[in-house]
């Protein structure tokens, strides 16, 4: 995302602050101000006809996020990755996969996945991001979720052993010598402030606590497997990718189901 290490990705965010009781017209705005960030007004573009109050063509965010949180609805986030759907609907796993995210919505005009494809302008000194949300018309989403990712108990415990696996893969690979740069920023996430600045403030310290566990995981993944021509060998580059995969695909899910109304859910964020 080109973001600090620890923001979360816009489908989680939009996902969360989406899932908030009676986000309607008033809260529009802090949605907004959470999921754009420092980018550009984003746009959306909209299927011909299913989604009441927009137009067909394109729309804006602000549109959006005020159609769906107008009535009940559920929503939840996916993190795809090549190869891995993740729990993105067939009909726009492709998309998803390329953008990495997507988020899924349920209200009384049906179901919808909408993925946002970026643009990237200026430099590295001032970036720039354009966001266009593209909205796909899906089948119900919601049962064959929770079977791809599992629920938020779930996902809490597979991060404990992910977090054990990435540990045990950078000892054995001997980070620190070959790559002393990731190592230091690596021990340095431990005190990187998480995304709760940008948070939904009514959402329960355990989604919190399995967002910024699952954030660190993806972090320490980015920065272990950014070089590979800083392994000694070809060998040592496999290695290490095929030891972090799973810790990735942990942390992904993970994500996802802090967002997702799950059955063991309490507080199942349904509006």
């Amino acid at each position: 995302m080109d973001r600090t290490p620890l923001d979360l990705p816009r489908s989680v965010l939009l996902a969360l602050w989406l899932a908030e009781p009676g986000a309607g017209s008033g809260p529009v705005q802090r949605t907004l101000d959470a999921v754009q960030g420092e980018d550009e007004p984003h746009r959306v573009v909209v299927p011909a006809s299913r989604l009441a109050g927009l137009a067909d063509g394109t729309a804006t965010l602000a549109d959006l996020v005020a159609a769906w949180a107008s009535g009940p609805r559920t929503v939840a986030a996916v993190l795809p990755a090549p190869g891995d759907p993740a729990g993105a609907p067939a009909v726009v796993a492709g998309p998803a996969q390329e953008a990495g995210e997507a988020v899924l919505v349920t209200t009384a005009d049906g179901d919808f996945a909408a993925v946002p494809v970026v643009t990237r302008f200026g430099s590295v000194y001032e970036p720039g991001h354009q966001v266009t949300w593209h909205v796909h018309a899906v089948p119900d989403w919601r049962t064959p979720l929770v079977g791809q990712v599992g629920t938020l108990a779930e996902a809490e415990r597979e991060l404990t052993t992910a977090l054990a696996r990435a540990t045990e893969a950078l000892t054995t690979l001997d980070v620190a010598r070959w790559r002393p740069d990731a190592a230091e920023r690596i021990a340095a996430l431990r005190s990187t402030p998480d995304a709760r600045g940008v948070l939904p403030p009514g959402l329960d310290p355990r989604r919190v606590r399995v967002i910024g566990s699952a954030l660190r995981l993806r972090a320490i993944v980015d920065l272990a497997t950014a070089d590979d021509g800083a392994a000694v060998n070809l060998w040592q580059a496999d290695q290490r990718t095929t030891a972090l995969r799973d810790v990735d695909r942990a942390a992904r899910r993970a994500l996802a189901a802090a967002t997702h109304p799950g059955p063991d859910d309490p507080d199942p964020r349904r509006v």
